[in-house]
Protein backbone atom coordinates (compact mmCIF):
# COMPACT_ATOMS: atom_id res chain seq x y z
CA UNK A 1 0.00 0.00 0.00
CA UNK A 2 1.11 3.38 -0.12
CA UNK A 3 3.24 5.30 2.35
CA UNK A 4 1.12 8.65 2.52
CA UNK A 5 -1.39 9.01 5.07
CA UNK A 6 -4.71 10.48 3.96
CA UNK A 7 -4.96 14.06 5.60
CA UNK A 8 -7.59 13.83 8.26
CA UNK A 9 -8.95 16.80 10.23
CA UNK A 10 -9.78 16.61 14.02
CA UNK A 11 -10.77 19.04 16.12
CA UNK A 12 -7.38 20.16 18.35
CA UNK A 13 -9.54 19.10 21.99
CA UNK A 14 -9.59 15.43 20.37
CA UNK A 15 -6.01 14.88 19.32
CA UNK A 16 -4.92 17.09 22.64
CA UNK A 17 -7.27 14.13 24.25
CA UNK A 18 -5.40 11.37 22.17
CA UNK A 19 -2.17 12.30 22.77
CA UNK A 20 -2.82 12.94 26.34
CA UNK A 21 -3.79 8.80 26.01
CA UNK A 22 -0.59 7.70 24.33
CA UNK A 23 1.74 10.23 26.58
CA UNK A 24 -0.21 7.78 29.85
CA UNK A 25 0.54 4.59 27.95
CA UNK A 26 4.10 5.44 27.66
CA UNK A 27 4.25 6.78 30.63
CA UNK A 28 3.18 3.61 32.39
CA UNK A 29 4.88 0.97 29.87
CA UNK A 30 7.91 2.90 28.74
CA UNK A 31 10.22 2.16 31.49
CA UNK A 32 13.81 3.08 29.70
CA UNK A 33 12.20 4.36 26.56
CA UNK A 34 10.12 7.48 28.26
CA UNK A 35 12.95 9.09 29.66
CA UNK A 36 14.28 9.55 25.95
CA UNK A 37 11.24 11.19 25.44
CA UNK A 38 10.94 13.61 28.14
CA UNK A 39 14.20 15.27 26.93
CA UNK A 40 12.53 16.40 23.65
CA UNK A 41 10.03 19.05 22.63
CA UNK A 42 6.36 18.65 23.18
CA UNK A 43 4.96 17.93 19.49
CA UNK A 44 8.31 15.48 19.12
CA UNK A 45 7.44 13.81 22.56
CA UNK A 46 3.71 13.36 21.52
CA UNK A 47 4.85 11.71 18.27
CA UNK A 48 6.94 9.00 20.08
CA UNK A 49 4.44 8.96 22.33
CA UNK A 50 1.96 7.75 20.06
CA UNK A 51 4.44 5.52 18.04
CA UNK A 52 5.16 3.83 21.53
CA UNK A 53 1.23 2.98 22.10
CA UNK A 54 0.79 1.73 18.97
CA UNK A 55 3.97 -0.85 19.31
CA UNK A 56 2.59 -1.49 23.26
CA UNK A 57 -0.75 -2.56 21.89
CA UNK A 58 1.01 -4.54 19.55
CA UNK A 59 2.96 -6.25 21.89
CA UNK A 60 -0.17 -6.64 24.21
CA UNK A 61 -1.60 -8.74 21.35
CA UNK A 62 1.21 -11.19 20.69
CA UNK A 63 2.07 -11.66 24.62
CA UNK A 64 -1.37 -12.58 25.39
CA UNK A 65 -0.75 -16.18 26.68
CA UNK A 66 -4.18 -16.39 27.55
CA UNK A 67 -5.85 -17.32 23.77
CA UNK A 68 -3.48 -19.40 20.96
CA UNK A 69 -0.94 -18.03 19.04
CA UNK A 70 -3.10 -18.83 15.75
CA UNK A 71 -5.56 -16.37 17.30
CA UNK A 72 -3.61 -14.05 18.28
CA UNK A 73 -2.05 -13.85 14.63
CA UNK A 74 -5.58 -13.38 13.79
CA UNK A 75 -6.03 -10.38 16.16
CA UNK A 76 -2.69 -8.74 15.25
CA UNK A 77 -3.12 -9.05 11.55
CA UNK A 78 -6.86 -7.61 12.10
CA UNK A 79 -5.83 -4.63 13.91
CA UNK A 80 -3.29 -3.79 11.86
CA UNK A 81 -5.75 -4.09 8.67
CA UNK A 82 -8.35 -1.47 10.93
CA UNK A 83 -5.07 0.99 11.46
CA UNK A 84 -4.53 0.72 7.08
CA UNK A 85 -8.07 1.92 7.24
CA UNK A 86 -7.95 4.42 9.21
CA UNK A 87 -4.45 5.62 7.08
CA UNK A 88 -6.24 5.31 3.55
CA UNK A 89 -9.25 8.30 5.56
CA UNK A 90 -11.96 6.24 7.20
CA UNK A 91 -12.56 8.00 10.39
CA UNK A 92 -11.38 6.01 13.87
CA UNK A 93 -12.14 7.02 17.62
CA UNK A 94 -9.22 5.08 18.59
CA UNK A 95 -6.95 7.79 20.18
CA UNK A 96 -3.43 5.87 19.49
CA UNK A 97 -4.61 5.44 15.88
CA UNK A 98 -5.87 9.00 15.57
CA UNK A 99 -2.43 10.73 17.45
CA UNK A 100 -0.44 8.06 15.20
CA UNK A 101 -1.71 9.18 12.14
CA UNK A 102 -1.35 12.90 13.01
CA UNK A 103 2.09 12.11 13.79
CA UNK A 104 2.62 9.80 10.52
CA UNK A 105 1.30 13.57 8.58
CA UNK A 106 3.62 15.66 10.71
CA UNK A 107 7.04 13.97 10.53
CA UNK A 108 6.82 12.10 7.23
CA UNK A 109 6.54 8.41 8.46
CA UNK A 110 6.07 5.90 5.97
CA UNK A 111 3.46 3.29 6.95
CA UNK A 112 5.52 0.43 5.86
CA UNK A 113 7.85 1.32 8.95
CA UNK A 114 5.07 0.61 11.31
CA UNK A 115 3.95 -2.48 9.15
CA UNK A 116 7.65 -3.58 9.83
CA UNK A 117 7.20 -3.16 13.74
CA UNK A 118 3.41 -5.00 13.57
CA UNK A 119 5.98 -7.60 11.23
CA UNK A 120 8.90 -8.05 13.94
CA UNK A 121 6.21 -8.30 17.20
CA UNK A 122 4.56 -11.40 14.52
CA UNK A 123 8.12 -13.50 14.43
CA UNK A 124 7.47 -14.07 17.84
CA UNK A 125 4.42 -16.55 17.75
CA UNK A 126 5.99 -19.46 16.71
CA UNK A 127 4.53 -22.84 16.28
CA UNK A 128 6.83 -25.91 17.31
CA UNK A 129 5.05 -28.58 15.05
CA UNK A 130 2.24 -29.53 16.76
CA UNK A 131 3.00 -27.74 19.99
CA UNK A 132 3.10 -23.59 20.25
CA UNK A 133 6.03 -22.23 21.97
CA UNK A 134 6.07 -22.09 25.43
CA UNK A 135 7.64 -23.53 29.09
CA UNK A 136 7.28 -26.64 27.70
CA UNK A 137 8.57 -26.04 24.68
CA UNK A 138 11.33 -23.64 24.71
CA UNK A 139 12.65 -22.94 21.12
CA UNK A 140 15.24 -20.86 19.38
CA UNK A 141 13.97 -19.44 16.32
CA UNK A 142 17.14 -18.35 14.73
CA UNK A 143 20.13 -20.41 13.70
CA UNK A 144 22.65 -18.20 12.78
CA UNK A 145 23.66 -14.38 13.99
CA UNK A 146 22.58 -13.23 10.41
CA UNK A 147 18.71 -14.31 11.28
CA UNK A 148 18.65 -12.88 14.53
CA UNK A 149 19.83 -9.78 13.01
CA UNK A 150 16.68 -9.57 10.81
CA UNK A 151 14.59 -9.94 14.22
CA UNK A 152 16.69 -6.97 15.42
CA UNK A 153 15.76 -5.22 12.86
CA UNK A 154 11.91 -5.51 12.82
CA UNK A 155 11.09 -5.40 16.73
CA UNK A 156 14.22 -2.14 17.42
CA UNK A 157 15.66 -1.14 14.13
CA UNK A 158 12.47 0.03 12.52
CA UNK A 159 11.97 1.71 15.90
CA UNK A 160 15.14 3.51 15.52
CA UNK A 161 14.36 4.66 11.65
CA UNK A 162 10.92 5.58 13.19
CA UNK A 163 12.71 7.96 16.04
CA UNK A 164 14.86 9.74 13.56
CA UNK A 165 12.36 10.91 11.25
CA UNK A 166 10.16 12.53 14.31
CA UNK A 167 14.43 13.94 15.91
CA UNK A 168 14.93 15.04 12.27
CA UNK A 169 18.50 14.26 10.77
CA UNK A 170 21.08 15.64 8.22
CA UNK A 171 22.54 13.24 6.03
CA UNK A 172 21.31 10.17 4.62
CA UNK A 173 23.68 7.73 6.54
CA UNK A 174 22.04 8.37 9.39
CA UNK A 175 19.35 5.58 8.83
CA UNK A 176 22.07 2.84 8.81
CA UNK A 177 23.46 4.50 11.89
CA UNK A 178 20.22 3.99 13.61
CA UNK A 179 19.12 0.82 12.22
CA UNK A 180 22.71 -0.38 14.31
CA UNK A 181 21.96 1.80 17.89
CA UNK A 182 18.21 -0.19 17.60
CA UNK A 183 20.20 -3.58 16.69
CA UNK A 184 22.81 -2.86 20.36
CA UNK A 185 18.90 -1.82 21.98
CA UNK A 186 17.52 -5.20 21.56
CA UNK A 187 20.57 -7.57 22.04
CA UNK A 188 21.38 -5.88 25.32
CA UNK A 189 17.13 -6.58 25.94
CA UNK A 190 17.42 -10.08 25.03
CA UNK A 191 21.10 -10.36 26.93
CA UNK A 192 19.18 -9.16 29.97
CA UNK A 193 16.08 -11.01 29.79
CA UNK A 194 17.47 -14.38 29.32
CA UNK A 195 15.44 -15.58 32.24
CA UNK A 196 12.33 -14.42 31.51
CA UNK A 197 11.94 -15.08 27.70
CA UNK A 198 13.27 -18.59 28.34
CA UNK A 199 10.26 -18.91 31.09
CA UNK A 200 7.86 -18.35 27.78
CA UNK A 201 9.55 -20.85 25.74
CA UNK A 202 11.78 -18.11 23.79
CA UNK A 203 14.71 -18.53 23.18
CA UNK A 204 16.49 -15.16 21.22
CA UNK A 205 20.77 -16.88 21.33
CA UNK A 206 21.34 -18.10 17.85
CA UNK A 207 21.81 -21.99 17.68
CA UNK A 208 25.31 -21.66 16.38
CA UNK A 209 26.08 -19.65 19.13
CA UNK A 210 24.61 -22.46 22.04
CA UNK A 211 26.82 -25.04 19.92
CA UNK A 212 30.01 -23.07 19.77
CA UNK A 213 30.26 -23.48 23.77
CA UNK A 214 28.47 -26.41 23.99
CA UNK A 215 25.23 -25.45 25.16
CA UNK A 216 21.18 -26.26 24.76
CA UNK A 217 18.23 -24.50 25.23
CA UNK A 218 17.86 -26.48 28.29
CA UNK A 219 20.32 -24.91 29.95
CA UNK A 220 19.33 -21.19 29.48
CA UNK A 221 15.74 -22.56 30.41
CA UNK A 222 17.23 -23.90 33.65
CA UNK A 223 19.80 -21.21 34.34
CA UNK A 224 22.11 -22.93 36.81
CA UNK A 225 25.25 -23.00 35.50
CA UNK A 226 25.96 -19.60 35.12
CA UNK A 227 29.87 -20.58 34.35
CA UNK A 228 29.29 -22.11 31.38
CA UNK A 229 26.39 -19.67 30.42
CA UNK A 230 28.43 -16.74 30.99
CA UNK A 231 30.79 -16.55 27.89
CA UNK A 232 27.80 -16.87 25.22
CA UNK A 233 26.35 -13.65 27.16
CA UNK A 234 29.73 -12.26 27.24
CA UNK A 235 29.79 -12.88 22.57
CA UNK A 236 26.27 -10.92 22.51
CA UNK A 237 27.45 -8.25 24.71
CA UNK A 238 30.66 -7.68 22.56
CA UNK A 239 28.35 -7.65 19.47
CA UNK A 240 26.23 -5.28 21.25
CA UNK A 241 29.45 -2.28 22.48
CA UNK A 242 30.33 -2.89 18.22
CA UNK A 243 26.73 -1.64 17.83
CA UNK A 244 26.77 1.18 20.07
CA UNK A 245 29.93 3.15 18.54
CA UNK A 246 27.29 4.03 16.08
CA UNK A 247 25.47 5.79 18.62
CA UNK A 248 28.68 8.38 18.39
CA UNK A 249 28.41 9.26 14.84
CA UNK A 250 24.49 9.20 15.01
CA UNK A 251 24.15 11.86 17.54
CA UNK A 252 25.68 14.59 15.47
CA UNK A 253 23.35 14.08 12.48
CA UNK A 254 20.28 14.62 14.44
CA UNK A 255 18.34 17.96 14.97
CA UNK A 256 19.87 19.99 17.41
CA UNK A 257 16.56 19.63 19.67
CA UNK A 258 16.57 16.17 20.20
CA UNK A 259 19.98 15.27 20.31
CA UNK A 260 19.40 15.30 23.73
CA UNK A 261 16.84 12.64 23.91
CA UNK A 262 19.02 10.03 21.62
CA UNK A 263 21.30 10.75 23.77
CA UNK A 264 19.63 9.89 27.18
CA UNK A 265 17.96 6.71 25.63
CA UNK A 266 21.92 5.57 24.37
CA UNK A 267 23.20 5.89 27.73
CA UNK A 268 20.58 4.55 29.52
CA UNK A 269 20.64 1.43 27.24
CA UNK A 270 24.15 1.53 27.43
CA UNK A 271 24.60 2.15 31.11
CA UNK A 272 22.59 -1.45 31.42
CA UNK A 273 24.90 -3.16 29.49
CA UNK A 274 27.72 -2.15 31.42
CA UNK A 275 25.50 -2.90 34.85
CA UNK A 276 25.14 -6.99 33.22
CA UNK A 277 29.04 -7.03 32.78
CA UNK A 278 29.88 -5.63 36.37
CA UNK A 279 27.60 -8.58 37.63
CA UNK A 280 29.47 -10.95 35.73
CA UNK A 281 26.59 -12.03 33.16
CA UNK A 282 24.03 -13.17 35.86
CA UNK A 283 20.68 -12.40 34.85
CA UNK A 284 19.80 -15.47 36.80
CA UNK A 285 19.22 -14.47 39.93
CA UNK A 286 17.78 -10.83 40.02
CA UNK A 287 16.89 -8.72 37.11
CA UNK A 288 19.11 -6.01 36.05
CA UNK A 289 17.98 -2.56 35.78
CA UNK A 290 19.02 0.52 36.62
CA UNK A 291 17.17 2.80 39.34
CA UNK A 292 15.00 5.78 38.98
CA UNK A 293 17.49 8.01 40.22
CA UNK A 294 20.23 6.57 37.76
CA UNK A 295 17.67 7.29 35.09
CA UNK A 296 16.93 10.54 36.19
CA UNK A 297 20.03 12.15 36.88
CA UNK A 298 21.23 10.75 33.17
CA UNK A 299 17.84 12.66 31.63
CA UNK A 300 19.25 15.90 33.79
CA UNK A 301 21.92 15.45 32.15
CA UNK A 302 20.19 14.78 28.50
CA UNK A 303 18.12 17.91 29.33
CA UNK A 304 21.42 20.50 29.90
CA UNK A 305 22.80 18.80 26.19
CA UNK A 306 19.28 20.18 24.53
CA UNK A 307 20.25 23.71 26.10
CA UNK A 308 23.91 23.95 25.32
Amino acid sequence: MSTAVQQQQHHPLQLDTAYGACRHIARNAAKNFYYGFMALPRRKRDALSAVYAFMRHADDISDDSSVSVRERRYKLNEWLDAYHRVVNGEPTDDPVFMALCHAQQTFNIPTELLDKLVAGTAMDLIYTGPFEVGPEHPFTAYNTFAELYDYCYHVASVVGLVCIRIFGYREPFAEQLAEEVGVAFQLTNIIRDVKEDAAMGRIYIPKEDLDHFGLTVQDLVAGTDAARIRPLLEMQANRAREFYKSATKLLPLVDDDSEGALWTLVTIYHRLLDRIVERNYDVFNERVRLSTAEKSGILFRGFLRRLT
